[in-house]
């Protein structure tokens, strides 16, 4: 399949890769049709989708199973009065529904919007009138359709509200019913083109209310980066991406890019919170070869007994979504023998600094720039960064637009233009690049902390406290201060065997250590232990609002 599509699939080296990595784009190309449906007719039997629960449930899926599903599905949605360019909301948790579905979006051409079950109706209110959605499919829970329901007589747009589950609420619509009885699916005469919209997200901002995202329909090609040179599949593997589906996380690593490059996506479908114990059971079980999950995951992971479990076909380990601790990389590698290869990537992009199989992994370090996407850094003056100097990462696009970065923001042409204007993309976040053109994440560009004269990323402060032994989660922000400005504050989850000895000798202790493992300029003069971190419904720290809490 990847012939289709690339220049090259193989690689002798960086070089070799940087000079000939090209995605070749067809015209008029739609996910569903060109990709599953191909699978189908190439090798119908083929395993494209393993979903296990947290009940002990298992099912398999392939190709010519999928391509049937969605058939089924646009045309119970085409019945309806779902039509090309009608916006679609998607809040199916890790249920298996949501692959067939969002394929069947797809081939309709109506636009995909992936939420999260954690709205409330005014997050849900927000959304329907900002995209104008005209349905909404979720999978049955009291607590979300409770939520929608409240949300309806200020949600003009919405027409339709279809449920997947045994409970069929008053004023919902039977998906299952639904797809069982609907005709024959008729592809639709009129088609969909490159430059059309396939894809929306709602980020998860850390302030304001979030953006529009979108994408078109070029937008999963970009991932073949990510699955074929990130997560280094090919056509046995079986992957696994711990994320819920209403997250973009979930169409990185759990159907474009694996699809493409043939892999089978495996899907671990559980209620409630994350048992590392749990997952490392079903990797075992389903002879998981590929695993990605953000650095939080692996700080639970690394903290159980690995040697109980076989974890013999496990090959590769990625990790993205926030910066990869030094420690967590070392005890995950001292524990298992694998090397976990860290990304660098937006809802607003496909993978953009990448640790790719033929470079070595600096524990700590992003990796290098994805050959499809110009990358500079630019110094808060505007001179391009040299090595050891922070930055900010920008994309220069006078070349053209690069593969699966955002076409703007939907509605919004002022903060599409904010941060996209004059070819020249910023993401916000500030690196650094070493002398072998390594790139180092320090920060978002509003979380830098400038205390006597210095500007300190915060994330470095947080490897550094993060190797303390009693330390599970951190957050370093920024507290005014009249003689330095600011100073550095860290917010500290300890690990539940110190949670009784939270005291100020150990917050002395932990500043102490913080001294020897990095510049002691750096270390955190005020420290508060919390039991959690603030964060976004997508899992993110939220800095704001630990800043406003002054101390």
């Amino acid at each position: 399949m990847l012939e289709r599509f690339l220049k090259q699939t193989s690689f002798k080296s960086h070089q070799d890769f940087v000079e000939n990595y090209e995605i070749r784009v067809p015209e008029n190309f739609n996910f569903a049709y060109d990709i599953v449906d191909e699978w189908a007719k190439r090798a119908p039997l083929k395993r494209a989708l393993c979903w296990t629960n947290d009940k002990g449930q298992h099912r398999d899926m392939s190709f010519s199973e999928l391509k049937e599903l969605s058939d089924k599905t646009a045309s119970f949605l085409l019945d309806l009065g779902i039509r090309k360019g009608d916006m679609v909301m998607l809040i199916l948790k890790r249920n298996i529904e949501f692959w067939y579905t969002i394929l069947a979006l797809h081939k309709i051409g109506a636009v995909a919007i992936p939420a999260t079950h954690l709205l409330t109706d005014k997050d849900i209110i927000y959304r329907a009138n900002a995209a104008d959605i005209k349905a909404i499919i979720a999978t049955y829970d009291d607590n979300l359709v409770d939520h929608v329901n409240r949300s309806m007589a200020s949600s003009p747009s919405v027409k339709y509200r279809i449920v997947i589950g045994d409970t069929i609420p008053e004023g919902w619509i039977d998906f299952s019913k639904g797809v069982e009885q609907a005709p024959e699916f008729v592809r639709p005469a009129e088609g969909t083109s490159n430059g059309e919209i396939m894809l929306l997200y709602f980020t998860s901002g850390t302030t304001g209310q979030p953006k529009m995202v979108i994408h078109d329909f070029t937008y999963p090609l970009g991932h073949i980066t990510t699955a074929k040179f990130w997560h280094n599949l090919h056509e046995n593997s079986i992957h696994l991406t711990l994320a819920d589906t209403g997250w973009a996380k979930a169409v990185w690593g759990k159907l474009y890019g694996q699809w493409i490059v043939g892999a089978c996506v495996f899907v671990y479908d559980f209620e409630g919170r994350f048992i590392p114990a749990d997952v490392l059971e079903v990797i075992s079980k389903y002879r998981v070869t590929s695993l990605c999950a953000p650095p939080t995951i692996f700080r639970f992971l690394i903290r159980e007994e690995l040697e109980k479990y076989d974890l013999s076909a496990l090959e590769y380990c990625t990790t993205a979504g926030e910066a990869l601790n030094p420690s967590v990389f070392e005890t995950f590698y001292r524990k298992t023998g694998i090397k976990m290869m860290e990304a660098f990537g937006q809802t607003e992009t496909a993978p953009t600094v990448v640790t790719f199989p033929w470079i070595e992994p600096k524990p700590g370090s992003m990796g290098v720039p994805n050959p499809l996407y110009k990358m500079d850094l630019l110094t808060h003056d505007g001179r391009s960064a040299e090595d050891g100097e922070q930055g900010e990462i920008v994309f220069r696009t006078d070349g053209g637009r690069p593969l699966s970065l955002f076409m703007g923001y939907y509605r919004d042409e002022e903060l599409t233009r904010s941060v996209y204007a004059d070819n020249l993309y910023h993401t916000g976040d500030m690196a650094w690049r070493d002398e072998d053109g390594y790139y180092w994440f320090v920060g978002r560009k509003d979380d830098i902390i400038k205390s006597s004269g210095y500007r300190i990323g915060p994330f470095e402060v947080e490897s550094a406290v993060m190797t303390h032994p009693a330390v599970v989660e951190c957050a370093i922000t920024g507290v005014p201060d009249e003689i330095r400005g600011q100073v550095i504050k860290a917010t500290i989850v300890l690990a539940p065997q110190y949670k009784e000895k939270a005291s100020d000798e150990l917050k002395r202790d932990i500043q102490e250590h913080v001294k020897k493992v990095t510049a002691p300029y750096k270390y955190p003069r005020i420290i508060e232990f919390v039991n959690e971190l603030p964060k976004t419904i997508s899992g993110k720290i939220r800095r704001v609002e630990i800043r406003e809490k002054r101390n």
